[in-house]
């Protein structure tokens, strides 16, 4: 019997931080995956996490573990296939590792992706992005730093991970516009060069910003990093204070991705390319941009105006006479 601890460990801090260079956020990621694993089989197997040994962790027991992450922790497939990645990405660590294991590491690795349906991406309208931007006090020195976090994430199309990360070294004020160095999803770097109005807005956090020493740009009120959960609840925070002007919101769900929908949708409207909106929100293709073109009805009007649909020939619907005998009948 072989033990899966000293494995694990060995991935996460050998094989993924430095053998692939994987982002902090990649490492969270998998690391939370494999706690939430051997949680499942130390109560599965009826022993301690520490003491699981490699061989449990076959194609069975992955298989009961993503079922339920459906059903108990109702995770839907697009996070099912997140963690079986990891699962594989560790199964094919081990492969080289493990001389013995090939064949649990090869029924592993032929579990499937579960299929997942390709819905229309939200966004907000311009009544609903100003309402939002409008909602935080400018005159007290947390609302100063929120409405300089909602407008850098509407304006820019940043991640959460990209905003909260962002560090007051990557950002350079020129004239009237301020250049944004993004450090984005699978290390690919961008500059973003954004309006005055943005520039003004992140002027004002850092004249009360003050100096907590840390590189972050945004920080709260402990004087500590902002974290991803942190720009949440003041994102779900101001949008429930805006549903007061703009009632529209309080039938959407609002997430930090969502401001980055609706940048890559208003950049869609002004310019109709989704090249620029693949290099705006730094996507590795242009073609995963293409949820947007299928969001946006602008795109099908245009369609129905360069195009002509075939004619219907008139004709009047007669009733046959049980008919309307029988809607006669009291």
């Amino acid at each position: 019997m072989t033990a899966i601890a000293p494995h694990i460990t060995a991935f996460l801090q050998e094989r993924l931080p430095i053998e692939r260079q994987a982002s902090v956020h990649t490492c969270d990621a998998y690391a939370y995956t494999f706690q939430l694993l051997l949680e499942f089989a130390s109560k599965r197997y009826r022993t301690r996490p520490s003491l699981l040994q490699l061989e449990g962790l076959d194609a069975s027991l992955v298989s009961a573990f993503l079922e339920h992450i459906q059903e108990v922790r109702h995770n839907g497939p697009r996070t099912r296939n997140a963690r079986l990645a990891a699962i594989k990405s560790f199964m094919r660590f081990v492969e080289f590792r493990v001389s013995g294991a090939l064949e649990q590491v090869r029924r592993v690795c032929a579990i499937p992706a579960q299929r997942a349906d390709t819905r229309l991406v939200r966004h907000l309208t311009i009544e609903e992005t100003q309402a939002i931007l409008n909602a935080p006090d400018g005159t007290t020195r947390m609302g100063i730093r929120d409405r300089a976090m909602l407008y850098l994430g509407l304006a820019g199309g940043l991640r959460v991970s990209e905003l909260v990360g962002l560090q007051t070294a990557e950002i350079q004020f020129r004239a009237q516009y301020v250049d944004i160095h993004v450090r984005g999803k699978g290390r690919r770097e961008r500059m973003l060069a954004l309006w005055k109005s943005v520039s003004q807005s992140l002027r004002a956090w850092l004249a009360v910003r003050g100096d907590p020493g840390v590189p972050e740009l945004f920080i709260n009120a402990r004087g500590q990093p902002m974290t991803r959960s942190g720009f949440e609840y003041v994102l779900t925070k101001w949008a429930l204070v805006a549903r007061a002007a703009c009632p529209s919101l309080a039938l959407k769900r609002v997430s930090p991705h969502v401001l980055r929908h609706t940048c890559a949708m208003n950049i869609l409207h002004a310019t109709g390319d989704i090249r620029k909106v693949a290099l705006w929100l730094g996507h590795a293709r242009s073609d995963t941009s293409e949820i947007y073109v299928r969001a946006d009805p602008a795109e099908k009007l245009e369609v129905l105006r360069e195009m002509m649909p075939p004619s219907l020939q008139r004709g009047r619907f007669r009733p046959p006479d049980k008919l309307i005998a029988s809607l006669r009948q009291p």
